[in-house]
């Protein structure tokens, strides 16, 4: 028997080459490419969305929250779905379910089904975040480990970039229903591809029991949290009961589930792997620096859309440019890894992260296009610097059999910390936009001689303030927005600091525990 498990576990673990390599990456990647894709295409829609079903915008964006909350909890699942089901199964069955949910999503004509559908749609993808790169980890050669992790973070970065550019162009020409038909093909015809690649290499699976209380007590507090930091901003945050109760809940929630889960014998996550200082130490980082990158991602199209006068498909676009840079640099990164200390290049890229922010602590509202071009450009090649090696990092950090779990936790953490970053961001923002421009008014001394200027050259006196509100409330959103930047280059150089707890590397990074 043992022999037998032996075989099926090597058969599994066979890394693949040739045509059925290239075709098994590029599904894997795609696979992941659409669920990230799925996190910020929705986004830009929201109005499209609400407008279409007859609700209002705030009723719509819980087709954004619940989508967040169940890819929430299904990523930390993932480790014990694939030890209890076998990864390529798992992945081949999300695969094809998001594609026919995804044709759910587009065909929802009432907001009750819509929330329904996008649930199931983030139940499906949550596992197929992390189990695309351990499926892409394995089906590369040992020696081509790197190249997997590539692929694996360029769609990672790309996703959430395309995310709104695609939303915004299918919204407002053709329908909100396409942002999720555009997916169906792609999810279906992967699936059925990656079920064609991989047959005949049959997993090892343990029959072991589900642990139903670990599963609930993840529901309660990964579902109080996200929906904490979803409605949080739109309550004044703990000026309301419900925000606080759902803190309460979250809390009282994670500190049951830790309790459970380091003392069942059989947990649904596995949360053992922090017993390896490399993983917490490449975690964290990941969490921090991510979240702090994503801050940046969230902050400049709201600014862009709200005070610069760009519509939802060129403020997409003013991100999106960070990817050409981003493809180009990759490679050459990857390489990179394979000779120099990974800290190094994960603290360099954080690091460089921190020095565009401060760079663009010097845009000014009249601003062009062309001039954001310089920090975007950078930032993708920075942000690989930092996602490729940290990855690594990451999953050579734990027992070969511990990967799957090691990229369950450490994407929930990343998904976490995109979570608390969008809140805090948007909230930060809005709070430092009031308290510019209520100093502002206080130190313009000659705002009733701006306006008799005004009305003395022909603007009729309501026109006249208001324009002058408009002026104080950009410059306002204008600093806001510089002091934002400040802060996320702090957070920045708080996260390149902590990747040196990680024990140094003994040579290259080993990411091929899985052969």
């Amino acid at each position: 028997m043992a022999e037998a498990i032996a075989q099926h576990e090597d058969e599994a673990h066979r890394p693949l080459t040739g045509m059925k390599l290239a075709i098994a990456a590029t599904l894997l990647g795609l696979g992941n490419f659409l669920v990230i894709l799925d996190t910020t295409i929705a986004n830009v829609s929201i109005p499209n969305i609400a407008g279409g079903l007859g609700v209002s915008v705030s009723q719509a964006t819980w087709v954004i929250t619940s989508y967040a909350v169940a890819e929430a909890i299904m990523v930390p699942l993932t480790g014990w779905l694939a030890r209890r089901f076998g990864g390529q199964r798992v992945f081949i069955t999300s695969f094809l379910a998001f594609g026919v949910l995804s044709l759910l999503c587009g065909l929802s004509s009432t907001l009750g089904m819509l929330i329904a559908s996008r649930v199931l749609l983030g139940l499906a993808g949550g596992t197929l975040i992390p189990l695309s790169l351990t499926l892409l980890l394995r089906v590369f050669p040992r020696e081509k480990a790197t190249v997997a992790t590539i692929i694996w973070a360029m769609t990672t970065t790309i996703a959430p970039i395309a995310g709104p550019i695609l939303g915004g162009l299918l919204s407002d020409n053709i329908g909100w229903e396409w942002i999720f038909y555009i997916k169906i093909p792609f999810a279906i015809a992967g699936g059925l591809g990656l079920l064609y690649i991989f047959r005949g290499r049959v997993e090892a699976v343990i029959k072991a029991r589900i642990d139903i209380v670990g599963l609930g007590l993840l529901v309660v507090w990964v579902g109080a949290l996200q929906i904490m930091l979803d409605e949080g901003r739109n309550h004044d945050w703990f000026a309301a009961a419900e925000i606080r109760l759902l803190a309460a809940v979250a809390a009282v929630g994670f500190v049951a589930f830790l309790i459970w889960e380091l003392t069942e014998k059989h947990p649904i996550v596995n949360l053992r792997v922090f017993r390896h200082r490399g993983f917490v130490a490449a975690s964290i980082t990941y969490c921090v620096a991510f979240g702090t990158f994503f801050a940046t991602v969230v902050i400049i199209p709201l600014w862009l859309q709200s005070n610069m006068g760009y519509t939802a498909t060129w403020a997409g676009y003013a991100t999106g440019i960070m990817g050409v840079l981003a493809i180009i640099a990759s490679p050459i990164i990857g390489k990179a890894v394979e000779t120099i200390d990974a800290r190094l290049i994960v603290s360099i890229g954080v690091l460089g992260l921190g020095l565009v922010s401060v760079w663009r602590m010097g845009f000014t509202p009249d601003m062009a296009f062309i001039q954001m071009a310089g920090p975007m450009l950078l930032t993708g090649v920075f942000l690989m610097m930092f996602i490729i090696p940290v990855t690594g990092l990451c999953m050579a950090s734990v027992d070969p059999d511990e990967q799957e779990d090691s990229a369950g936790i450490s994407n929930f953490m990343r998904v976490l910390g995109g979570a608390f970053a969008t809140s805090l961001v948007q909230t930060g923002w809005t709070n430092a936009a009031r308290h510019n421009q209520a100093e502002l008014t206080g130190a313009m001394t000659q705002g009733q001689a701006t306006l008799d200027g005004m009305m003395a050259s022909g603007a009729p006196p309501e026109a006249a303030r208001t324009l002058l509100a408009g002026l104080l409330e950009g410059q306002s959103y204008m600093l806001a927005t510089l002091n934002v930047f400040a802060a996320i280059a702090i957070c920045f150089a708080f996260a390149a600091t902590l990747i040196w707890f990680v024990p140094k590397p003994k040579g290259p990074i080993n990411t091929s525990g899985g052969h």
